[in-house]
């Protein structure tokens, strides 16, 4: 019973989020990719992320796929490379209501944003790939 009340709280929390800024909301990986873990937080970012006209990065995971595990280190260093891009990391079973807003069907994808519009989408664990349009967009 417990276990099932604390899958309602952390479901109700993606929901609503917390009525404060918790550490836990919004987390930093080392490498400066942003991590959201409430659906408020990310409405919130994303929303000023679309008065700026710089590049955002979105990858959309899940722990449990290997290809997202395989992506995750080129990613960060991406992230560390390419200093003026944003970018994101959505768990797409944490955040499955930004997940579906997005039309995400497949991981891990990235989605490349600018002003809030999708500009570009690469979809598996294509690194070459994503670095071109990283590349070409920033």
């Amino acid at each position: 019973m417990g276990v099932l009340l604390s899958k309602i709280g952390a479901l109700l929390s993606n929901w609503f989020g917390p009525s404060t800024a918790r550490a836990e909301d919004v987390s930093s990986e080392p490498s400066s990719v942003l991590s959201f873990h409430s659906s408020a937080r990310w409405q919130l970012h994303f929303n000023s992320a679309k008065e700026s006209s710089k590049l955002m990065v979105i990858d959309f995971s899940a722990t449990w796929c290997g290809p997202c595990r395989l992506m995750e280190p080129s990613f960060n260093a991406m992230a560390s490379k390419y200093t003026d891009v944003e970018f994101v990391k959505i768990d797409v079973d944490e955040l499955s209501d930004v997940a579906q807003e997005f039309g995400v069907q497949a991981m891990p994808t990235f989605m490349l944003l600018r002003r809030g519009k999708v500009v570009d989408t690469v979809v598996g664990a294509r690194k070459e790939e994503l670095e071109k349009k990283i590349q070409k967009h920033r």
